[in-house]
């Protein structure tokens, strides 16, 4: 099979994990990384032995890359993608696909003008665990989805914000909560339930005066096949971490995942991931399965790297996706949901009322869908 050959653009923590998992992967060639940042650029060409350069037009042109990792801050991923498209490479870009909808349908836009795949990085996807899910609902195991809950609760101390200077801040980060920690949980929530139709939401920061951005967040969802949703995200409970999606049936059965667990969050430490598993599982022929399951995921959590292993699996899907010409599992306009979600919650909190959709970006307006408050 041909090789693919791909650049990234943006020399922070995960791409990193970008640069591995290509390097671990004999469908990518990893050639070359784009960034600002003299320092990082250094480090980058010393660790992973590629080339670097300033310019991104140049990086795509002069490699012949045929795909571009964008891993930007948030609100800096439409200038590079849009440039990279238009330089002759298909752009996959970490979550989320944008900070605002206006974003999403430019580089949307370009990618169909320019004949080019955009795609969205949400790797939990490939978990077992969540194939799992998907597969039962896809056969109809629990009746159809009644009911959907998303449930984040973490903790970001302060050395995590100052860990990089765009932590915190909406112009520079985009959010918080919401648009940093909950996208792969949302992203399973309409994955699983379907494509929304109204939510009322509401935000705060209950504990964290020194950043500008929200801790919490809640929501109810209605969507558009009469099934609801309920959404908690928050980075104000300690000591751990844990986030699960659950989805109950209309049979009365329920599945449902814990994507994430583990010990308190520490900026600058190695992360200790506990393995993602089936929490809740109540379909009555797979009860002597459900053991088994847990003990596959457990042991596939430890046999590899976790946070390689899936973001390859990711990217891998994403070159197969530029040789055969065709969709990637997550898409950019599965990307675009995501950000209709946090958007319709932002939105609802500053109106005091339920959005509906469809979500289009707001004009005339500049409070970046009611995150900002102007005095």
């Amino acid at each position: 099979m041909k090789e693919i050959k791909a650049g990234i653009i943006g020399c922070g923590k995960v791409a990193h994990v970008h640069a591995a998992a290509m390097q671990q992967s004999g469908l990518i060639a990893f050639a070359s990384i784009c960034s600002m940042d003299e320092q990082k650029r250094k480090q980058f060409s010393e660790q992973y032995r590629v080339r670097t350069y300033l310019n991104l037009e140049e990086m795509v042109q002069k490699e012949k890359l045929d795909m571009v990792l964008i891993c930007t801050p948030h609100p800096a991923h439409r200038e590079p993608a849009i440039a990279a498209m238009k330089a002759g490479a298909h752009v996959l870009i970490e979550k989320p696909l944008a900070a605002s909808l206006e974003d999403c349908d430019a580089m949307l836009s370009i990618a169909e003008e320019e004949k080019k795949i955009l795609g969205v990085v949400s790797q939990r996807r490939f978990y077992p665990s969540c194939q799992r899910i998907r597969a039962a609902i896809e056969e109809c195991r629990i009746g159809s989805p009644v009911l959907g809950t998303v449930n984040i609760l973490g903790w970001r101390d302060e050395a995590y914000y100052k860990s990089d200077p765009w932590r915190g801040k909406w112009t520079e980060e985009g959010g918080g909560v919401l648009v940093n920690q909950s996208p792969h949980q949302l992203d399973l929530l309409q994955w699983f339930m379907g494509e929304p139709e109204e939510l009322f939401g509401i935000w705060k920061n209950l504990n964290h005066p020194y950043i500008e951005v929200e801790d919490t967040a809640l929501a109810v969802i209605r969507f558009r096949n009469g099934a609801l949703g309920n959404i908690i995200v928050s980075n104000s409970q300690k000591p751990g971490i844990y986030g699960k999606v659950h989805v109950h049936g209309s049979s009365g059965y329920s599945v449902g995942v814990q994507t994430d667990g583990g010990p308190m969050f520490i900026a600058g430490m190695p992360i200790t991931l506990e393995p993602a598993y089936n929490d809740i599982w109540t379909i009555p022929e797979d009860k002597e399965k459900l053991a088994s399951w847990i003990e596959q995921d457990r042991r596939l959590f430890k046999d590899v790297d976790p946070v390689v292993h899936f973001i390859r699996l990711q990217d891998e899907d994403f070159a197969r996706a530029v040789l055969s010409k065709k969709a990637p599992l997550i898409d950019g306009a599965q990307g675009r949901k995501t950000v209709e979600i946090f958007t319709a919650l932002y939105r609802s909190n500053r109106d005091n009322k339920p959005v509906q959709w469809p979500l289009f970006p707001e004009k005339g307006k500049n409070d970046f869908d009611g995150r900002i408050i102007h005095e």
